[in-house]
């Protein structure tokens, strides 16, 4: 036959069941947890390191664009001058043409 366990006879069993599981949890010690901060401090550096790298090459990439820019902006300049100056060299030559063939003898027939 099944005895019944008083409830009062449960109590130092659980009681010590709880402080057993309290005492075997898992508590993380300060050098544990100064080893796992300074891996992720490491991770984070090295995270820095290669944004701020970038960062760099990016505003040197930047500063080689506007230099391009400016080139080409006076190389604009430059070849519309020339053509301005090679238009009015063929409007001189249109003149002088134009006096030479006035002056120009037609042959006899």
């Amino acid at each position: 036959m099944v005895q019944a366990i008083n409830p009062r006879a449960r109590l130092p069993i659980v009681a010590a069941l709880i402080l057993g599981g309290l005492s075997l949890s898992a508590c993380a010690t300060q050098d544990y947890v100064d080893q796992q901060i300074s891996t992720v401090n490491a991770k984070i550096s090295a995270v820095d390191a290669k944004a701020t790298d970038a960062g760099q090459k990016a505003d040197a990439a930047n500063a080689a664009a506007q230099a391009a820019a400016s080139a080409a902006q006076n190389a604009q300049s430059t070849a519309e001058s020339a053509a301005a100056s090679a238009q009015q060299a063929n409007q001189r030559i249109d003149q002088l043409s134009a006096q030479l063939q006035e002056h120009v003898k037609k042959p006899r027939n």
